[in-house]
């Protein structure tokens, strides 16, 4: 990506753009494979919700928002690490942690930005967080595509990401899987 996009962690005084970014998300045409959660759902939350979503993205060891900003100060991409103990409560029913983990989460690029590289430059900085973290020492960093999103499952594939043999019933739909891909400690990193 440009060397005019700067990645870093959202700060507390973000939370309105905090909002702006994930209410553009969920009208993406693939939001509803994409998201768990509505636009309308998003857009009824009080400005006290998005403010504390942005301060606990900002400063919690538990939650990191990582965001690709450009030159002119504009949002091209966010996504959202979630710190995962074992016997915790995972995303999806019949989620079972094991290891200390993080879940990226909230995933979403500008159609303008995507193909650039900036989805693995997200990636790359969620990462780089997760192994950072000593309590609890991250042991794999995990997500979950739906099954018929061929695009986002390619693209983290490409970032190193692989297949763990999970597949989960979508929430609160009749149909659909969401697959689980993750990269151990150690293992391969995004590139390009």
């Amino acid at each position: 990506m440009s060397t005019t996009i700067i990645i870093r962690r959202v700060r507390t005084e973000d939370w309105a753009r905090v909002r702006e970014i994930r209410l553009d998300a969920l009208q993406d045409p693939v939001a509803a494979i994409a998201f768990l959660e509505t636009y309308e759902q998003a857009a009824a939350e009080p400005d006290e919700f998005w403010q504390d979503r942005a301060a606990r993205a900002a400063e919690s060891l538990s939650v990191g928002q990582f965001i690709a900003e450009a030159a002119d100060g504009r949002w091209l991409g966010s996504m959202t690490a979630l710190v995962e103990r074992p016997g915790g409560e995972g995303a999806l029913e019949g989620d079972v942690i094991d290891v200390p983990q993080t879940h990226i989460v909230g995933v979403y690029v500008r159609p303008e930005a995507r193909g650039t590289g900036l989805a693995h430059d997200l990636i790359r900085a969620a990462q780089e967080w997760s192994w950072s973290l000593t309590e609890p020492r991250i042991e794999r960093v995990r997500l979950f595509v739906h099954e018929d999103n061929a695009r986002a499952r390619a693209m983290y594939v490409r970032a190193g990401f692989e297949p763990s043999g999970v597949a989960l019933p979508v929430p609160g739909h009749g149909t659909g899987r969401e697959i689980e891909l993750a990269v151990l400690r150690g293992e391969s990193q995004p590139t390009g």
